[in-house]
């Protein structure tokens, strides 16, 4: 815990984390404030997320975002058939290939799989304060299906 006097911040080490083996949160525990390196990257006048509304703020901000994303994504890939997909795609610097794959990798790998672990570590940053975690595969613990 690091006092100042106003405020009260607890380190919280996220080794475990993709993007975070060097890093962690700051978390101050007066406010609820979830202070994550995304946030010093942030430009602007932007308004603090607390713990006592990550959710609706979630809901209301991100969602809606991610649905439109969702959509486009979908709109441009429908275009494209199992030979377009099966295709290599080359990312090149000065005409040599730096990375290359078929399509249908990228897609996964890069696309997907980014999506997926950004999530993953939204559900960690949610369970390290001890916050509901909403369903994103189904019924999570918090919400306990078997309960009678």
């Amino acid at each position: 815990m690091i006092e100042t006097g106003r405020h009260t911040y607890r380190f919280v080490p996220t080794p475990h984390l993709p993007h975070g083996w060097d890093a962690g949160v700051l978390f101050e525990e007066k406010l609820g404030v979830l202070l994550c390196s995304d946030l010093f990257h942030q430009l602007g006048d932007v308004e603090s997320v607390t713990s006592a509304d990550v959710l609706g703020r979630w809901d209301a901000a991100v969602v809606p975002s991610l649905t439109a994303s969702v959509a486009r994504a979908r709109q441009a890939l429908g275009g494209f058939d199992d030979a377009r997909m099966g295709a290599m795609w080359r990312l090149q610097s000065g005409g040599r290939d730096l990375l290359a794959m078929p399509r249908v990798a990228l897609v996964r790998a890069i696309m997907l799989n980014h999506w997926y672990h950004h999530r993953g570590q939204l559900l960690v940053y949610l369970r390290m304060l001890n916050q509901s975690v909403p369903s994103v595969y189904g019924p999570t613990a918090d919400e306990n299906p078997f309960a009678a």
